[in-house]
This record gives C-alpha cells, structure tokens and sequence, in this order.
C-alpha cells in the first residue's frame, strides 16, 4: 500500500470512528440545546462554537458525519445491485430486454441527475419528517445512480460471454444458474466493487448538493449537506471560520475514497 493510500484509509477510519462512536465519545447530542450559549465562538466546552439555537456544532457535525458514512454505502451498495441485476438480464437475455435497458439507462445518464433529484425530492411536503427524509434522500440517490454502473456490468457479462471457459460450460449443458455461480459471479465481484467504490463518493456530493439547497435530511438531523447550508452567509465565514468545519471534512471524505477508488483500479489494471 503505498503512502497516500495508507494515509486514506487512517482519514476514513479516524472519520468512520470518531463518527461512530460520537454517542459515547462526546456528551452533547445534535438536538441539545445550551440556551445560555446561543452562537458561541470555539471554547473548551464547545470546539467548534455554537449554532443559532444553542447547539454544539462538534456535536451536528460528527453525527452528520456519521450518517454520511452509514447511509451512503447502503445506497451506493443498492444501486450497484441493481446495476448488477439488471446488466446480467440485459446481457443474457438479449433482444428486448437489452433494448429496453440500453433505452433506460441511456435516459437516465442523459438526465440532469441534480435536477431531477432537485424535483423529486422538493415535490415532499415541508413538514415531512425527517426519518422519512433519510430514507428519500438517499433512495433517490440509488434509484439515479444504478444507470452507469449497469452498463459496465453489461458489458462485463458480454465480454465473459466470450471466454473459452465460458463457451465451454456452455457446450458441457451447465445450466445458467449454475453458469453464473461458478464462472460469472467470481469475475463479476471485482467489477462491482470497482462500482461501488466509484459510486460511493458521487452519493455523498449529492447528498450534500442537496443539502446546500435545503432538499436533503430534515431538521433537527444533521448531515454533511444541511450542515453545509449554514454557510450561504459567505460574509459570516470571515467572523466565524470554524463555521468550514463541514467543508474540511467533506473535502478528506472524498479525497480518501478517491485515493483509495484511484489505487484499487491501478491494482488491478
């Protein structure tokens, strides 16, 4: 492994564990509210200071943090099953079901995904809760992002098709379920992974852009996007820095799932 993948993986982990852990590491929850403390600058107490209502943003932005990482894989993992369901239909099946696929997924990678997230998502009622918010954004997030991957997966599965020792199988009558089982899935396990690691950090910008806009995870949950909101009053930024913590952060989440996305395909090219 070399340095900069090593030192990726030590921000995801420090990231995923302070996250992780912020219920036991740290004694202020998202929701509490210090009303002696309203928009308090970083002390000993409060390291990053305090938001509008009295909460602590240390608190807000390791939860945000947390549902990031949680909630991102789940979605980015869906969507590369999907992906896989359907490229393996499209590519065995053939005919109808490939031009069908090939005419969905051409739709969907042709769509302004930020638009169409934008629409869906705003078409919710402003009293949704936030829950329900969750689960909508990052569902969204899976049904737009399954298209790419499908592709690749397709054409996996037609290049396999190819192989001698697929051609084989074939020709010794081994059944398709079985066919998929012994020669398909152990060769299509590095193409999706591959997917999913590239799809991963793509559902955390979105759910941040999202966020940004007011669209994504409702109050008084936190998430990397919601937290991102508070900074549209670019001119409090110059009173308040700390107020970039959520920048920082988003910036070493992508970073390192890039690096480490980056040294996988160079591994394996």
């Amino acid at each position: 492994m070399t340095a900069s993948r090593a030192a990726a993986a030590v921000v995801l982990a420090a990231l995923a564990v302070l996250s992780a852990g912020v219920p036991w590491l740290w004694p202020h929850g998202y929701e509490e509210q210090f009303r002696e403390h309203i928009d308090e600058r970083p002390s000993a107490q409060f390291p990053l200071g305090t938001d509008e209502l009295g909460r602590d943003r240390l608190a807000r932005l390791l939860y945000g943090t947390r549902l990031s990482l949680l909630l991102a894989p789940a979605a980015a993992a869906v969507a590369v099953l999907v992906a896989v369901i359907a490229g393996l239909a499209a590519a065995l099946l053939g005919g109808l079901w490939d031009s069908a696929l090939g005419g969905l997924t051409d739709l969907l990678v042709s769509l302004p995904s930020l638009c169409v997230l934008v629409a869906a998502r705003a078409a919710l009622p402003l009293d949704t809760p936030p829950g329900q918010t969750i689960i909508v954004t990052f569902g969204l997030l899976a049904v737009f992002g399954w298209a790419p991957p499908a592709r690749v997966v397709r054409n996996a599965v037609l290049s396999l098709s190819r192989r001698d020792f697929v051609l084989e199988a074939r020709a010794l009558g081994m059944s398709s379920p079985r066919l998929f089982a012994v020669h398909l899935a152990p060769n299509l396990r590095p193409v999706a992974v591959a997917q999913f690691v590239t799809t991963l950090p793509a559902f955390v910008v979105g759910e941040a852009n999202l966020g940004i806009l007011g669209l994504s995870v409702a109050e008084p949950v936190p998430s990397l996007g919601g937290l991102l909101r508070e900074l549209e009053n670019y001119r409090a930024i110059f009173d308040k820095p700390w107020m970039l913590a959520p920048v920082a952060v988003l910036v070493a989440l992508i970073a390192a799932m890039h690096v480490l996305a980056k040294g996988r395909e160079m591994s394996h090219a």
